[in-house]
């Protein structure tokens, strides 16, 4: 009997069987591009917003308009792209995704008024919110079960990357003309052809072929990974008809709160609400809360590169604990270096103090971001893997519109000090609740 004969047959566990390859890397990093695109967009939005303020005299209320109505698209674009991933695979809606926001956001450094930068940046949001639960979906289903885990944290590493690129941009081209917000939104949409061109180059998630009915594209996926890896395939390929899929919306959302996954679900939508409302009001409001505390822009603007950079030091370690620790203690331990450190940084005045404070709020908040897109996809099989990540991801976009209108309101009435102890509590509720979910490291993504 050949090795390839006495090969298991299955997709799954050929998949988890494989060592990590060169077509692992490229699935990889095809993703990691739109996953860093979506964080440079969001990155530039905080430096392009204390530009603004000042270049345009825009209310607090306007500027929190700017920051949030991006978030309206995400959380929109979020629900749909899960849903239409699991409809109709999880490439196609890569690309789409990726289209609109490079139109949307090459159209952004045209306009001449805050109602066209709203539009636009609505659209932007749209597109970059279906991304994010899908890649990290599309990525899961390839990874051995082994290694999971890590790839995904390392997928997220690539925010890291964008906003670093956003902080660059932010500190070199922004404060040198008044034009430089334009060239910022110039230079986001560059990438987004690229990384189109990337996506279309990948293949198909084989899981979902699979339960698709299309077993014979499946395997010839799965091949490539195998030789790839220098390994032999079966001989005969397997034959299947399709799963019992729930096709219809509503079924599938009703299958999210079915009694096999409603802690599950709860949690996970907890737990992305609080995580977004302190990230996103946090992050997009420092360079402007720095402002306002009496540095100038290049100053502010420099210290957020500098603690921008401690993002990758977090997600490195995340991705090493998350198969030592799993993923549940993982990402409840980041999150409460994630409180501790915001309470430390509202109260920091000096500063080496604000910038070691804001290293470490950088540190550990990006790293449970990494074990919380580890959990989520594992959380749900393979037909409502995409819609409970997209829909969770959706949940939590709704706290990172409220977050950054909610700011201007809490540091007019209690400072900076008063505002990160709020962002502080809703991270010690995430970790609580993280506890809720299911740990799955090293398990096979379809065992329930």
């Amino acid at each position: 009997m050949t090795d390839a004969a006495t090969r298991t047959s299955t997709i799954a566990q050929r998949l988890d069987a494989l060592p990590l390859t060169k077509r692992h890397l490229r699935v990889l990093t095809g993703s990691g591009l739109g996953w860093a695109l979506d964080a440079m967009d969001v990155g530039l939005i905080s430096f392009i917003l204390a530009a603004l303020t000042v270049q345009w005299s825009l209310e607090p209320g306007q500027a929190g308009w700017i920051a949030s109505i991006g978030f309206v698209g995400m959380a929109i674009g979020a629900t749909l792209g899960g849903l239409l991933a699991d409809r109709f695979g999880r490439r196609q809606v890569f690309a789409a995704t990726l289209l609109i926001y490079g139109l949307a956001t090459g159209a952004s450094a045209l306009v001449g008024g805050l109602a066209a930068l709203l539009v636009l940046r609505f659209l932007v949001g749209l597109g970059l919110g279906a991304e994010l639960p899908v890649a990290s979906t599309y990525v899961s289903e390839f990874a051995p079960a082994r290694m999971r885990g890590r790839l995904i944290v390392i997928l997220e590493a690539f925010w890291a990357v964008g906003w670093t690129a956003a902080a660059l941009i932010g500190f070199f081209v922004i404060p040198g003309s008044d034009d430089g917000w334009r060239w910022a939104f110039a230079i986001g949409a560059v990438p987004a052809a690229y990384a189109l061109i990337v996506r279309w180059g990948l293949p198909e998630s084989a899981r979902w072929l699979e339960r698709r009915g299309r077993t014979a594209d499946a395997d010839a996926v799965v091949r490539s990974f195998e030789q790839s890896a220098g390994l032999p395939s079966p001989d005969t390929a397997l034959t299947a008809t399709p799963a019992a899929v729930a096709t219809r919306v509503r079924d599938r959302l009703g299958a999210l709160w079915s009694s096999e996954f409603r802690v599950r679900t709860a949690s996970l939508w907890i737990v992305w609400f609080c995580v977004n409302f302190s990230y996103y009001g946090a992050f997009i409001w420092i360079p402007s809360i720095l402002v306002s505390q009496g540095f100038d822009l290049v100053r502010s603007f420099g210290f957020t590169l500098i603690i921008t950079l401690a993002q990758l030091p977090g997600y490195a370690v995340a991705a090493w604990l998350i198969e030592v620790w799993g993923r549940r203690l993982t990402l409840s331990v980041f999150l409460v270096g994630s409180a501790v450190s915001a309470v430390f940084f509202g109260t920091a005045t000096a500063e080496g103090a604000i910038i070691a404070a804001g290293m470490a709020l950088s540190f550990f908040n990006l790293g449970a971001w990494g074990a919380l897109y580890a959990v989520t996809p594992e959380m749900y099989p393979t037909s409502l893997r995409a819609t409970g990540a997209g829909w969770a991801a959706g949940v939590g976009r709704i706290a990172s519109i409220v977050a950054p209108l909610t700011v201007p309101v809490v540091l007019a009435a209690g400072g900076a000090p008063t505002l990160f102890v709020v962002f502080a509590v809703f991270f010690a509720i995430a970790a609580a609740v993280a506890w809720g979910l299911v740990d799955r490291r090293g398990e096979a993504l379809d065992d329930r």
